[in-house]
């Protein structure tokens, strides 16, 4: 008997297909994957995810006792960065001083909301593991002065999206989230294979060459066309994965990307790749930009990342 598991099923079953296809027999896949199966199995003196540290005098940490909840956050179910993200919307509501309880199933929740804390100058008074959940209790502000320690003048993070892949597409609008959850200035530059992204999903009737034409009809139109950088199994793999990511709650690329721009996130699409692949204005989305390698150095030299994706 053979089971493939990995972190969240997808690969299990992509591996389980192969090696049915190359004739092993009584082939069986892990359900849900090891993530899942972590959650539901929880030891409280794991090593893989140690307990969040005791408050220390002059941490920015202040004790139990002195929290008076002003609001309450559920974000079971919620994959990254979703609970994060989420923390940061409901902060703006809140003024200095107030305290919000935050509960969240993702396991990387726990360290996340340390990290978050710490670079937004706001402070962490609890951060524990109740039955499946982990909760904590965040107080905005307090941690100023270590917040003004931490932040400096070149704090941007910069994103080159070069390739059309779903899996690469939906990492980038994952971490360019994450950081302007973090209160970040973020830039997307789109180039190239990227662009396909910030294509609207209808056809567009544009007075184009027939080779400009013809590249555009081979090239996938949105979001929702993208397609695996491995095992796509013609189409099929975006599909399992499109749906095993409804299952397991994680927002879709669509979400993401909507999400990027209500959050402030500069999308720039390349002009000199639209006037290489033949894409017009009118092809793209709403709500983006149009620049070229200039405007994406100076927001690169302004920033402490540069991720080429």
């Amino acid at each position: 008997e053979i089971v493939t598991f990995c972190t969240i099923g997808v690969r299990s079953y992509n591996a389980a297909r192969i090696l049915m296809e190359h004739g092993f027999k009584n082939v069986k896949v892990y359900p849900a994957g090891t993530r899942f199966y972590q959650s539901m199995h929880y030891r409280e003196n794991d090593p893989a995810v140690p307990a969040p540290a005791a408050p220390q005098p002059g941490c920015g940490h202040v004790t139990g006792s002195e929290a008076k909840l002003s609001m309450r956050l559920d974000c079971s179910g919620m994959q990254c960065p979703g609970p994060i993200m989420e923390v940061f919307e409901a902060m703006k509501k809140l003024t200095d001083g107030e305290i919000i309880e935050v509960s969240a199933s993702d396991p990387g929740f726990a360290r996340d909301i340390e990290a978050w804390a710490r670079r937004t100058g706001n402070t962490v008074i609890s951060n524990e593991k109740h039955g499946y959940d982990y909760v904590a209790l965040v107080q905005k502000g307090v941690n100023t002065e270590k917040k003004l320690e931490v932040r400096s003048d070149n704090d941007g993070k910069t994103i080159i999206v070069f390739s059309g892949d779903l899996d690469k597409v939906l990492a980038s609008f994952i971490i360019a989230n994450g950081a302007a959850a973090m209160g970040r200035p973020v830039t997307m530059f789109f180039t190239f294979w990227g662009l396909n992204v910030l294509r609207k999903a209808e056809k567009i009737k544009l007075d184009k060459s027939f080779v400009e034409s013809m590249f555009g009809g081979m090239m996938p139109r949105g979001a929702g066309k993208l397609k695996l950088s491995q095992m796509n199994f013609m189409g099929m793999g975006s599909k399992m994965m499109k749906s095993i990511m409804k299952k397991k709650n994680v927002s879709s690329l669509e979400e993401l990307m909507r999400k990027a721009q209500e959050n402030g996130v500069k999308i720039v699409a390349c002009t000199m790749s639209m006037d290489v692949m033949g894409i017009k204005k009118e092809e793209m989305i709403d709500g983006i930009e149009y620049a070229g390698v200039g405007t994406y150095l100076g927001d690169a030299e302004e920033s402490n990342v540069n991720l080429f994706i």
